[in-house]
């Protein structure tokens, strides 16, 4: 049988577990006090990790990410912003491999996506789903405007701070369940970008 004679769900699917593991390295669980508390996804340096503020908020010194090859690097915030619930890390010992950032701007209603994470504490776990929808945060007087991206794709207790990536396995979202209740919605990768650009150099 040819390539071209595999049906198109056998295609997808090859496709799809080859994006995973192109993607796998480069998401971490991010610890606190040795134990599982979420996901993170290696940032464009190599040695800083982006997450979400509320896996990080509260644990003070005790922060360590566990990288695929079972590395246990310790962790430092270097800021967090509890509005877009972004929070960066620095990793000691880091040069770890980068995610490659999307244009989460150019996201359409429809659009294939996946979450790569550490629900219920299980390392690398993929899950895929179409985005659903596209809006803005609420704000308060003198906030600045923020977007956020809702999908169906199925996330858990240990996918916050993981990545949301598109079918050219490029990251376009930080997956934040804090928003949505049961819904699966993400803060666009051009948000999180913006905001780090604005932290000051360590």
């Amino acid at each position: 049988m040819t390539i071209d004679t595999y049906p198109p769900a056998t295609m997808l699917g090859a496709a799809a577990a080859d994006l995973a593991a192109g993607v796998l390295p480069s998401v971490v669980q991010v610890r606190g006090r040795g134990r599982g508390h979420g996901s993170g996804v290696v940032w464009r340096d190599g040695a800083t990790v982006m997450t979400n503020f509320h896996v990080v908020d509260g644990l003070g010194d005790a922060l360590e990410v566990l990288t695929l090859d079972n590395r246990s690097l310790p962790a430092r915030l270097i800021a967090g912003n509890p509005r877009l619930d972004l929070a960066l890390l620095a990793v000691e010992g880091g040069d770890l491999p980068p995610a490659t950032l999307g244009d989460s701007a150019r996201l359409r209603v429809g659009d294939l996506v996946f979450a790569v994470g550490n629900p219920w504490g299980q390392r690398g776990v993929v899950t895929a789903g179409i985005v659903s929808g596209l809006g803005d945060l609420e704000r308060q007087h003198g906030e600045e405007r923020a977007t956020y991206i809702r999908s169906d794709v199925r996330l858990a207790p240990g996918n916050s701070g993981g990545p949301l990536i598109n079918a050219q396995a490029e990251m376009i979202g930080i997956n934040a369940m804090i928003f949505g209740g049961d819904l699966s919605v993400a803060i666009p990768s051009h948000v999180a970008l913006g905001w780090a650009g604005r932290i000051p150099a360590m």
